[in-house]
């Protein structure tokens, strides 16, 4: 490799393997291993390691430990978050393997903030659930959602566990789901988020905040959420009427 340029060595390898990525090889394809990209360039095997990660924060490598790293189908790896408010049927929809873990389960008092986004009164008992979302193992986003407890008083972790938190809300509770707005602005990754995540400190994110409605137009969830920015695209179709 020429080392006459100010670009940093592994930034000048994500180039090179990028170009092979989009004219080369296929989906799914086997990329060349550490060593022997390290033996074909010239450069260390913490510069070729370098490279791999940003490719693979990029979206156009996955990771596989033991099994070695893999072109990424990035037409599957884009997720269209417009189309549907059910992460699990999005994932399951376009062929990947959705798993949520459940970090938090718990009762809250409504502060001001929450009161307000929800139309409940300050103090009014709330549940709280945080949740790490991912798809054929690589995580996608962070979910801290909030519900009425009056609304879904025998709610407990077991359920939770078991099945979609829209399939809960509307066949276990009948709660019928009219809307879901949703809200979404630019942000980094803070260090807690970054770590869940697997995603340096600061990296790009998509923060958003969505509000659920019942058929009475009533406020049954509310969720803010982080997501991976490299995972997710969003897609608005604008017609003239």
């Amino acid at each position: 490799m020429a080392r006459a340029s100010k670009q940093p060595l592994y930034d000048q390898l994500v180039d090179i393997l990028t170009e092979k990525i989009e004219q080369e090889y296929r989906p799914g394809d086997l990329m060349p291993s550490e060593r022997e990209l390290s033996e074909r360039y010239g450069l260390s095997r913490t510069t070729v390691r370098l490279a791999l990660q940003e490719l693979e924060r990029l979206g156009m490598v996955v990771r596989k430990h033991g099994r070695g790293t893999f072109v990424a189908d990035q037409s599957a790896q884009v997720t269209n978050l417009m189309q549907s408010y059910s992460f699990t049927d999005q994932m399951r929809a376009m062929g990947r393997e959705p798993h949520t873990t459940i970090l938090e389960f718990s009762e809250i008092d409504a502060d001001k903030n929450l009161a307000q986004h929800m139309g409940v009164r300050l103090g009014d008992r709330l549940f709280k659930l945080k949740r790490l979302r991912s798809a054929d193992g690589i995580p996608m986003m962070v979910e801290r959602s909030f519900l009425p407890v009056r609304r879904f008083l025998t709610l407990k972790r077991p359920l939770l566990d078991s099945m979609p938190l829209y399939e809960i809300i509307e066949n276990v509770y009948h709660e019928k789901i009219r809307v879901a707005e949703e809200e979404f602005f630019a942000s980094v990754a803070r260090p807690a988020e970054a770590h869940l995540l697997d995603i340096p400190e600061n990296a790009p994110v998509l923060e958003l905040a969505r509000t659920t409605y019942n058929i009475a137009n009533e406020i049954i969830e509310y969720t803010l959420s982080v997501a991976r920015a490299d995972q997710f695209k969003y897609k608005v179709l604008h017609q003239r009427m």
